[in-house]
């Protein structure tokens, strides 16, 4: 009876739990796998957010000039009418190249021949695309126009004359349009300088 009473305490001192410096160790490595895995996904996340910025940046981009390009499209000019017109400006803001375009059209947004600007204005030191919607019949630079693109680098409109891009054109001089119009705005994104462009053709207005 004594023997087997001993051999019984010798199996439950066998059976031992981890001591406190195990535990310590244990937290320990966990907390550096954590920490590891977390500045892991805070990386990720912060390189995935700049990303969507990027990519929202450049949608903007491509839609205003998609937007621009089918209001050149629709441009209406006629000699007779002192009120139709289409004008290129060449400018310069901060010694960055900018350009005003000014022209008339039918627009679906208001009733009767329309004047639509597409110009860049300065505001906190940044450069913002704006555009103008008014009537052909009202004084120019009435209304301020509303912003299309916030902080870009430039904004180049050149019409094709005689096979020649120039920046300025005023149809009150030449009594005409020209019939390929370059539209180029220039963004950066991410530290990196990113230039859009597009070639409109006026389909109204012209000889066919």
């Amino acid at each position: 009876m004594k023997k087997i009473l001993v051999t019984r305490h010798s199996s439950l001192v066998t059976k031992k739990g981890f001591t406190l410096i195990e535990v310590l160790v244990a937290f320990a490595i966990l907390s550096i796998i954590l920490a590891a895995l977390y500045s892991t996904f805070f990386l990720s996340h912060k390189a995935m957010d700049g990303l969507d910025e990027s990519l929202v940046k450049l949608q903007e981009c491509r839609m205003s000039i998609d937007t621009m390009r089918r209001d050149i499209d629709s441009i209406l000019y006629d000699p007779v009418n002192k009120n139709s017109l289409f004008k290129v400006e060449d400018r310069d803001i901060y010694g960055k190249q900018t350009s005003k375009l000014v022209f008339t059209t039918f627009s679906t947004l208001r009733p009767g021949l329309s004047r639509i600007a597409y110009f860049i204005k300065e505001k906190d030191k940044k450069l913002v695309l704006m555009k103008e919607l008014t009537s052909a019949y009202t004084p120019e630079n009435v209304a301020e126009g509303f912003e299309v693109v916030e902080d870009i680098e430039a904004f180049t409109v050149e019409v094709n004359y005689k096979d020649t891009w120039t920046k300025t054109w005023d149809s009150s001089l030449t009594r005409t349009i020209p019939q390929d119009i370059r539209i180029t705005l220039t963004t950066r994104l991410k530290n990196k300088t990113v230039t859009l462009f597009e070639i409109a053709k006026p389909k109204t207005g012209i000889t066919i």
